[in-house]
């Protein structure tokens, strides 16, 4: 049994859907899924949160990516990440995805769980950057550069379709 314990795949996910608060405002966003819930019972859950990696402080005033693109243009040096108070985190959030990526593959994480809407984790939608609560399709800098990386990402109302997703990879690598 101990052997099967250790082989099972790990799942990186949104520290602030575990109930850490390291948000900006401080707080958690806890994400209530019988999924996720399964997944820390048998300690597969890696909790981490980019942003709080790259050094940023809890609270910290909210920020979001301007300019023409999303996560990935961030990457590509085609658009900033910028504080409401009008400061430049563009490196912070880089470095802290970078970061993300590195516990990935240290710990060969198998997939993603992120909180959408953050510039950092979104994975479907983003803030528009005009600090006025407008959100556009788009992908956060460290959901962008997992699925560069080869990273499945998936957001918080996606449970089922993570678990989907994980069940078939370690049917498939099963199979090797």
């Amino acid at each position: 049994m101990n052997g099967q314990k250790k082989s099972r795949a790990k799942i990186l996910v949104s520290a602030c859907l575990v109930g850490e608060r390291v948000r900006y405002d401080g707080m958690a966003l806890v994400c209530k899924d019988r999924i996720l819930e399964y997944w820390q019972q048998e300690d597969r859950v890696l909790a981490f949160c980019p942003e709080v990696a790259a050094g940023l402080a809890v609270p910290r005033s909210p920020a979001e990516i301007i300019g023409e693109g999303d996560g990935t243009a961030v990457l590509q040096g085609l658009a900033k990440v910028i504080n409401r108070d009008g400061k430049e985190m563009t490196e912070q959030f880089v470095i802290g995805a970078r970061k993300a990526l590195e516990q990935v593959m240290a710990q060969s994480i198998a997939l993603a769980v992120l909180k959408d809407g953050s510039p950092s984790c979104g994975s479907s939608y983003i803030y528009d950057g005009s600090f006025t609560g407008v959100s556009e399709a788009g992908k956060g800098v460290t959901a962008a550069l997992f699925e560069e990386n080869g990273i499945r990402v998936f957001n918080e109302h996606q449970m089922a379709e993570a678990a989907a997703y994980l069940t078939r990879r370690v049917r498939n690598a099963a199979r090797v």
